[in-house]
């Protein structure tokens, strides 16, 4: 997000007679792993009295490292945040919150359904603790208590080697693909989503024209097609926004090493240098 445009947009939106009240911004998204300069975006939520949520779902994990955490510089300003600590950090599927700064009961107000039969009010012990009548979701497994079992077994330091890890291993993903003809990055990545296309050899001398992309669209397909008739990897890939089909692979897990990395990088050259 650009916030000179955002602040733009709100002034437009006033104009023609609207009233602007919420701004999502995100940490870390799906595709490309970006982030949003928050800082930037709440000056202009506070100038403008907007309610600001950011989609931490992705990235919010970052604030485990001390080394990392500055890609979300500013979201302490955030009126909401969604976090799910179920990716980067690997707590049982699902494992989500939804955290507010709002102490005036926000939640309850939106969902509680007042169910006398679940939720009685006269209770020996302080029925704030009854979330369930936060949520629309009433009778879900408590997705705190699993974040808080994995933070008890792994501790602190423990949950930061498992983000400084995941992006340690994008790093060297990243410094390989750019050593190896025929790999091209989408971008530099900001997180642990790496990007990238296979160039077969027969496009190497191709311009970089309309007939190269149409051609190099159909390559991550093919190559994913013959991973998985081999058995040998499964790698997503997907166009995005213009670009063509491109592969991304995400670092998450603990157990991968520079070896695997290693052999992403080779099976996908085994599998496309006769295209």
């Amino acid at each position: 997000m650009i916030p000179e445009e955002l602040e733009r947009q709100v002034w437009q939106a006033k104009k023609e007679g609207a009233a602007p009240f919420l701004v999502c911004a995100t940490s870390g998204t799906t595709v490309l792993g970006a982030f949003d300069p928050l800082d930037e975006i709440a000056d202009v939520c506070e100038r403008h009295g907007l309610w600001l949520h950011v989609d931490a779902s992705w990235g919010g994990s970052a604030l485990m490292s001390r080394k990392h955490r500055k890609l979300l510089h500013g979201i302490h300003r955030a009126d909401s945040v969604a976090w799910n600590p179920h990716k980067m950090l690997m707590a049982g599927i699902q494992c989500c919150a939804f955290l507010v700064k709002d102490k005036s009961d926000l939640l309850k107000k939106c969902y509680s359904a007042k169910a006398s039969y679940l939720f009685q009010q006269d209770k020996f012990y302080d029925v704030s603790y009854d979330t369930g009548d936060k949520s629309i979701q009433c009778s879900r497994r408590p997705d705190a208590f699993k974040f808080w079992m994995t933070w008890k077994a792994l501790g602190t330091l423990g949950l930061e080697e498992k983000v400084n890890r995941a992006l340690a291993l994008s790093r060297y993903l990243v410094e390989e693909i750019k050593k190896r003809e025929g790999f091209k990055l989408l971008m530099e990545p900001e997180y642990a989503n790496v990007c990238f296309w296979y160039i077969p050899p027969s496009l190497r001398e191709m311009e970089e024209g309309p007939e190269f992309w149409a051609k190099l669209h159909l390559v991550a397909p093919a190559i994913k097609e013959r991973m998985v008739k081999k058995g040998s990897l499964m790698l997503g890939y997907q166009p995005h926004r213009g670009k063509v089909n491109f592969f991304r692979q995400v670092l998450i897990s603990p157990q991968v090493r520079r070896e695997d990395m290693d052999f992403l990088l080779d099976e996908i050259d085994l599998l496309g240098r006769d295209m």
